[in-house]
């Protein structure tokens, strides 16, 4: 269990985020079509996990946009940004932000992801969202990077996620 912070009040995560050179499994997640994506899909390509609470805060937007905006420079890269906001909400935000470089995706109806990545928050007023993560993961979907972010107001290390792929 890891703690966070909230505005400066403490709330706790379902665990730890993973250690570098673990193997994540194939986790489901429902796209902007409600059509089901899987995580080995991406299997042969780097990919960026963009986790935050909800894609209707203005951090968590700005996160999504920034890797928008860093993902049209990677090559061979899916960026994928998760939330358990529905699928209608992504879909509204990235049409509405022109976001096409990146891909959101819902974890709203199996916990199972967020649990096994240590980012489901367990108490405080986000409890049951998940907490602002960033995992990268090179081509064989392991672990090669991650970042849970303390104060969940705060944006994610975007550099420190870039500078990994260009090892």
């Amino acid at each position: 269990m890891a703690q966070i912070t909230l505005g400066g009040s403490v709330c706790h995560t379902s665990g730890e985020l993973p250690s570098h050179g673990t193997h994540i499994k194939n986790y489901a997640f429902s796209q902007n079509n409600l059509q089901p994506f899987h995580l080995q899909d991406a299997r042969g390509k780097r990919v960026i996990l963009n986790i935050f609470p909800s894609i209707d805060t203005a951090v968590c937007a700005t996160s999504v946009r920034t890797f928008n905006k860093e993902a049209a420079n990677l090559d061979n890269t899916l960026v994928l940004c998760i939330s358990k906001d529905l699928p209608f909400a992504q879909a509204r935000f990235c049409g509405a932000e022109g976001i096409e470089n990146v891909q959101t995706l819902s974890d709203f109806k199996d916990t199972s992801f967020s649990k096994d990545m240590g980012v489901l928050i367990e108490d405080g007023p986000f409890g049951g969202l998940d907490a602002r993560a960033v995992i990268v993961l090179d081509e064989e979907m392991k672990v090669i990077h991650t970042e849970l972010v303390s104060e969940i107001g705060h944006e994610p290390d975007y550099k420190a996620a870039m500078k990994v792929l260009q090892e």
